[in-house]
């Protein structure tokens, strides 16, 4: 199931598309909110070892999810699952088999059951092991469990941007639209007490990205 949005926020709408618009995005919202719910069921009933969701950030995932282009690069955390779901590169089937650890790629495309279930990523290799051009694809950098983890990383494919816009010598790749993708990060609010956030800050200060 592919729930990708069809529109930006930057194409104008007539009633009838916006209305469209809005019926399929409240789908993705309703979609979202059921796994959350069915999946802490499943954890708490023992079904399932482990499990953390998304429910209550469905609406500023949906909006992030419209500007979010191919190309560009997300550095979240293991309640992204409405974001990915908008973009098209999760389904509630693979939802589900990330948090019952499937231990089949084709079942669980994030990680074949070797991370937790939340930890969403995309793939920079095709099924021969060589780099996919990632300027046509939606990125997501694998997540990681420790709280704030994701903001030095964000910081680094962010700074990466702007080396593949300073340096003629890489300017032209499959990895960079001559640096002008955007590096979108998520965080919640108890993480960003974290030293780590801070110093993220600090460095994308310094480093002007």
């Amino acid at each position: 199931m592919n729930v990708k949005s069809s529109s930006t926020i930057l194409e104008p709408l007539s009633f009838n598309q916006f209305k469209k618009e809005v019926l399929h995005d409240y789908k993705i919202a309703v979609i979202s909110r059921e796994c959350s719910l069915i999946g802490r069921r499943e954890v708490l009933t023992g079904k399932a070892k482990f499990g953390i969701f998304g429910d209550g950030k469905e609406v500023p995932q949906l909006a992030m999810a419209k500007a979010f282009k191919k190309g560009d690069f997300r550095s979240g955390y293991y309640r992204d699952q409405t974001f990915m779901l908008a973009i098209g590169e999760l389904t509630p089937q693979q939802f589900f088999a990330g948090l019952y650890a499937h231990t089949d790629i084709n079942a669980d495309p994030m990680s074949g059951g070797r991370q937790m279930g939340g930890h969403f990523a995309t793939h920079s290799l095709d099924e021969n092991g060589h780099f996919k051009s990632l300027t046509e694809q939606y990125n997501s950098s694998g997540d990681i469990s420790p709280t704030a983890s994701q903001m030095p990383r964000l910081l680094g494919l962010a700074y990466a941007s702007k080396l593949f816009r300073n340096l003629s010598e890489i300017k032209n790749s499959k990895f960079s639209n001559n640096g002008n993708e955007i590096s979108w990060g998520t965080i919640g609010n108890a993480s960003t007490s974290e030293g780590i956030f801070f110093e993220t800050i600090n460095a994308a200060g310094v480093l002007q990205v």
